[in-house]
């Protein structure tokens, strides 16, 4: 009789495992239409409202992360500004999309987040306007083109795709993957070349 309890127990913490993995990454179809761009074909908006074309940065490495200021992960400023620090000088860049798509975690203006990014967190990395990121409407053209790049789509706050020099994503990390985690940096060095 006491075994019951203890594999019930059991089968609820996996399956509470599984759902929160998946809370943090969603699985969708890749696109072939997608492989034909890169992240160099993309205009968006900064922070300060002007367009951004990305194509300034071909030839560079880049980190397109969704970010929210009141998050559980919004710590993983620090570690993406650490980043930012060690490898700009090799042609390195993080680019922060700021999204309220999750659990409406970034309500402030664009003067608002970019002064709590550089209060807060010292960030010197790009920011660029709110973006949609859930597929649907109001999604971003960037997140609708990476989602069917890559057949991932951030679940939450913080979701890391790796853009190598070409353009094209190489990686996708769900927000529980943090900025210093071995596996990133090991993938930016071999990006970097």
């Amino acid at each position: 009789m006491r075994t019951f309890p203890i594999l019930a127990l059991a089968v609820l913490a996996g399956a509470f495992t599984t759902s929160c993995n998946g809370m943090f990454e969603k699985t969708t179809a890749t696109k072939p239409e997608a492989q034909a761009q890169t992240l160099h074909t993309f205009t968006v908006e900064g922070i300060d409202g002007k367009p951004r074309d990305l194509s300034a940065w071909k030839g560079k490495v880049a980190l397109v992360v969704n970010t929210a200021s009141e998050c559980g992960f919004t710590k993983q400023y620090d570690g993406l500004q650490k980043l930012q620090e060690k490898y700009a000088a090799r042609g390195f860049d993080v680019l922060g999309f700021p999204c309220n798509d999750f659990g409406g975690q970034e309500p402030g203006t664009a003067k608002e987040i970019a002064t709590f990014c550089s209060t807060k967190f010292h960030v010197t990395f790009p920011l660029f306007a709110k973006v949609g990121v859930k597929a649907g409407a109001s999604q971003a053209p960037l997140y609708t083109w990476l989602s069917g790049a890559t057949g991932k789509l951030p679940g939450w706050n913080f979701g890391k795709y790796l853009i190598g020099k070409d353009g094209k994503p190489i990686a996708f990390w769900a927000s529980s993957t943090a900025p210093e985690d071995a596996e990133v940096i090991a993938a930016i060095e071999k990006a970097l070349g």
